[in-house]
């Protein structure tokens, strides 16, 4: 029989069957799609030899798909804005009609690209995707300069983007867009611009201008190197840098244009004047701007409509002008526009990213970085050129991440990136990374702002937990001599505790020289991070009561049980030792929550699992005493609860932080209350010696106030969006009942009646959840402005306690004046404390700047209305920057 016969190639006829199967499988490219694909990838290894070969490509690709040709050259432009230049000398090579076409008629293929491709700028502009229309922008100028674009066009577009500067109560989130938009694109196309209308150029500089000079108050109060004392606006502000470069470009009428942008198309001869007719770029509008709204009510109790605040973007100069470019000139600004846009569009890839900006050489003018060692064929350097590659991506990446008072991307983002280019480079990157630290390091104390140097040690720290957390600590040795709150012993503690959390307490000691070790230099803990069970000593009073407490919570008593024991505890406890009267209720709080903990000190999960289990326990104790379970809960109640969840992890401060968004989050405290107790009682906990008075607030307390700022604000979201979610439900319900009562009486007939419309009182009933959503959202915009009043009182008060106060805060008035400025090397740890607690009101007032401004009238009646008529600079300042925040000045 047949299966008898031996079997010759069988396994390899399955095999082949197999692969053919799996080819199958893989996913049909049409020659279109590796058309676009091999548009997009153009200039990958070669540009010159790539150019003919793709040019062929694409003329040989007849009858021509002008949408997908001009979809790959879009998405080229906005996504690979690098190779921008030479996507324009492709197009100007495809305007040429080829000799074997000369007979052939209708515009070129490069016209036909360019006329489709603007019919997707129109619609980037319509959806104000402003990066992608800048992009394109840039586009445009380059083939202006390539004399495909007609001048006065591109005056057209450029100027209805400088028509946007002039609208009545723009925001300078558009308005800078649309400046730079403008500006950018008269820096590429000026060669061109300028002899066509000096005039046209000098009002687009002009245009930038006058709005740049309206924002000196906002400038002052996102610029990373604070003089509190002074009103001056500080350098490198991103539209400061932009007109500096416009305005040393126009000076030279844009001859510097050629050695700053990158510009191989004009090696090609110009078109022919008498046969050729450039593109006019169509009239346009820049769309108005779209209100999002954010969950925010008014003074008045009406739902406002708000936008995230955007504020001027500062550049924090970390290297000397011949080792990284001046962004003030063209060609150093042609470079940090460069370095920005890759980083921004490769967020989704770090790993890509990496790779484009060691290569960003390619894609500049010749001679702009020093050629890689040992490499062949490099271009001759170029005076007042020749600068450091890697130098000049790490100071854009920390610029970009350190921008005030929030990074476009996440934190994390940025720090990765770093790690990325350091293991791709590590010779080269590694020591510009040293050198960056080492420059922000000596800034701290010269006026870096607080929320910066906050930045800077989360970056060191992650980047010393990639490379074995070795970093030359004897270096700042010298520092320990400084006041123990001056900001470089602050930034030593923090990043020491966030490595620590990174690692282990010993491993990160080892590390240390021997004077950061010892207690005295006040720079690491002497135990490692942990609870601290305060009845967890025999010795200790109170131990037998919390034993008891402790063990019903391991054998899983029920809640109701714990609070019988509590109620029992409650007559033993009335005095203490020595017969004083104690706080009997606060103590059974102390007792039962820090039992509760050490419950759950093991994991993350063990702490979540205690709370969940003994919520109705938890609510008990914070509705004003063991005895009382009625209301919501009493401020006594609750901050005993947040004082005793403190004193527990005061050895780890961040598992305070978690304890308390838990809390928060199961709505045991309310975010008021942690607020509350951060400005009262944040003195129990401190290290280190840390601001041991009441008017001061660390970095530790920022982290608290931002989380419950936080809670309160995004409740207030989630709240809205579900109301407008029933909203739109309930609309959709009473227009099907309309719709059905209409139709009814279209089709009524003998004997029937007409179906009455229901009331809206009537729809109201029947939509109890949106009911209770409304109230919801109501009582939640009362917390939320609760919590930001509470805020702006404690820093009122940490700073300026009272108009009538003789002294209300020297030190607070020493560290904002120019003769105490001056004096701060004799600094001691309280000027350093008002310094900071300074520094974390700034960081309030702009981050949270679009919620304050909702609740302005309030806030400003309920803090500062003690201040009327009062001379105090403390009061003034702070009333200053309320103002600049809330968009009064």
């Amino acid at each position: 029989m047949s299966y008898d016969r031996p079997h010759r190639g069988g396994g390899n006829r399955r095999r082949y069957r197999d692969d053919y199967d799996d080819r199958r499988r893989e996913p049909y490219e049409s020659p279109a799609d590796k058309l676009k694909t091999s548009i997009i990838k153009f200039g990958d290894l070669d540009v010159e030899q790539e150019l003919p070969t793709i040019e062929k490509h694409i003329r040989d690709s007849a009858p021509y798909n002008i949408p997908n040709l001009s979809e790959a050259f879009r998405i080229a432009v906005t996504e690979q804005p690098y190779k921008i230049p030479h996507y324009v000398t492709l197009l100007r090579r495809l305007h040429d009609i080829p000799p074997e076409e000369t007979s052939s008629e209708g515009p070129s293929l490069g016209k036909q690209i360019l006329e489709d491709f603007w019919k997707g700028f129109q619609a980037y502009l319509d959806k104000l995707a402003w990066r992608e229309t800048r992009l394109c922008i840039h586009f445009f100028a380059h083939l202006t300069v390539a004399k495909l674009i007609a001048a006065d066009s591109l005056f057209g577009l450029l100027q209805s983007f400088t028509a946007v500067l002039e609208e009545f109560g723009v925001s300078h989130g558009r308005a800078k867009k649309a400046a730079v938009c403008a500006g950018e694109g008269l820096m590429i196309g000026g060669p061109v611009l300028k002899p066509a209308s000096a005039e046209h150029v000098q009002e687009i500089v002009n245009a930038i201008q006058a709005y740049n000079d309206t924002l000196t108050n906002p400038k002052t109060l996102v610029a990373p190197m604070v003089n509190l004392y002074s009103e001056e606006t500080p350098p490198n502000e991103l539209l400061d840098i932009l007109l500096r470069a416009l305005k040393t470009l126009d000076e030279s009428d844009f001859t510097e244009t050629a050695s700053s942008f990158l510009q191989p198309y004009t090696s090609i001869e110009d078109p022919d004047p008498a046969t050729f007719v450039p593109y006019n770029l169509p009239s346009v509008l820049v769309p108005p701007e779209v209100i999002e709204l954010d969950g925010l009510a008014t003074d008045s109790g009406e739902e406002a409509q708000v936008k995230k605040e955007e504020w001027p973007e500062y550049f924090i100069p970390l290297f000397d002008n011949d080792v990284t470019p001046d962004p003030q000139t063209p060609a150093g600004y042609a470079v940090y526009a460069g370095l920005t846009d890759i980083i921004d569009i490769y967020e989704v890839n770090r790993k890509e990213c990496a790779r484009l900006l060691l290569e960003f050489p390619k894609w500049t003018v010749p001679g702009t970085f020093k050629p890689k060692p040992g490499a062949t064929n490099a271009p001759e350097p170029v005076p007042e050129k020749d600068w450091q590659l890697e130098s000049t991506v790490i100071e854009n990446l920390l610029g970009a991440y350190l921008v005030l008072p929030e990074a476009s991307q996440k934190s994390i983002y940025y720090i990765g990136l770093i790690t990325e280019l350091c293991k791709l480079s590590p010779s080269t990157v590694g020591p510009a990374v040293g050198k960056s630290i080492r420059k922000l390091y000596s800034m701290l104390g010269e006026g870096l702002d607080v929320e910066v140097a906050r930045r800077f040690a989360e970056w060191f720290a992650i980047h010393m937990s990639n490379f074995g957390f070795q970093w030359v600590w004897k270096e700042w040795i010298p520092e320990l001599s400084l006041a123990v709150q001056h900001p470089k012993r602050a930034f030593m503690r923090r990043a020491i505790e966030f490595e620590i959390r990174l690692s282990y307490h010993d491993r990160i000691l080892k590390t240390l020289p021997q004077e950061m070790q010892a207690p005295e230099g006040h720079t690491i803990g002497e135990q490692a991070p942990g609870p601290d069970f305060e009845y967890d000593d025999p010795a200790k009073p109170h131990h037998d009561a919390a034993q008891a407490v402790l063990n019903l919570f391991r054998g899983r008593a029920k809640a109701e049980d714990v609070i019988a024991h509590l109620e029992t505890l409650k007559g033993t406890l009335d005095t203490s030792d020595d017969g004083e009267i104690v706080n009997v209720d606060g103590l059974i709080r102390s007792i039962a929550m820090q039992s509760l903990l050490h419950i759950g000190s093991r994991s993350f999960s063990h702490l979540l699992n205690a709370i969940e289990r003994y919520l109705p326990l938890l609510r008990h104790i914070a509705s004003g005493g063991v005895s009382s379970a009625s209301g919501s809960g009493t401020p006594e109640a609750k901050a005993d609860i947040l004082t005793a969840s403190a004193a527990f992890w005061k050895l780890n401060r961040h598992m305070v932080a978690i304890v308390f968004d838990k809390l928060m989050q199961y709505q045991i405290v309310d975010p008021t209350d942690v607020v509350a107790w951060t400005f009262v009682h944040r003195g129990e906990i401190r290290q280190f010696s840390e601001a041991t008075g009441p008017l001061s607030l660390s970095a530790f307390e920022w982290d608290l106030l931002k989380g419950a700022l936080d809670k309160a604000n995004g409740r207030v979201m989630i709240a809205r969006r579900k109301v407008v979610a029933l909203r739109k439900e309930d609309d959709d319900n009473r227009a099907r009942v309309k719709a059905k009562a209409e139709g009814n009486t279209v089709m009524e007939v003998d004997g029937e009646e007409n179906v009455p419309e229901k009331t809206d009182e009537a729809l109201a009933a029947d939509s109890p959840a949106l009911t209770t959503a409304l109230k919801a959202f109501t009582s939640l915009t009362r917390e939320q402005k609760a919590a930001l009043s509470r805020t702006l009182d404690g820093f009122v008060s940490c700073l300026a306690p009272g108009a009538s106060d003789a002294n209300p805060n020297p030190h607070s008035r020493v560290v904002i004046s120019e003769d105490g400025w001056s004096d701060r090397a004799g600094w001691e740890k309280d000027q350093w404390d008002a310094w900071e607690t300074w520094g974390w009101y700034r960081q309030f007032c702009r981050s949270y700047a679009p919620y304050l401004r909702n609740y302005s009238t309030t806030l400003w009646t309920v803090s500062f209305a003690k201040f009327d008529g009062s001379t105090d600079p403390a009061a003034e300042l702070l009333k200053k920057t309320w103002q600049v925040a809330t968009g009064q000045e």
